[in-house]
């Protein structure tokens, strides 16, 4: 299991980051592991981001976005960002 991001971890900008990747992932029926499949990332980082545990770079967000198919703007809107 990834070790959370030791400076930002559980900050509430990640919190509320990785709360709106769960309620698209959700919304589109898709599972935890598909979507981590889908975005090249171990499925424990991806639980780990959903939690607001990790920090997770641009092009990770973007990968993610991508594999949801929904635009990085919907995705920051839907965290109210």
């Amino acid at each position: 299991m990834p070790i959370s991001s030791p400076k930002h971890g559980k900050d509430p900008v990640l919190v509320a980051l990785g709360t709106a990747i769960r309620r698209c992932r959700a919304a589109k029926g898709i599972s935890q592991e598909e979507l981590a499949h889908r975005s090249a990332v171990d499925r424990s980082y991806m639980s780990s981001i959903e939690r607001g545990g990790q920090n997770p770079g641009i092009m990770s967000v973007v990968r993610i976005a991508r594999a949801m198919d929904v635009t990085m703007t919907e995705l920051m809107a839907e965290a109210e960002l």
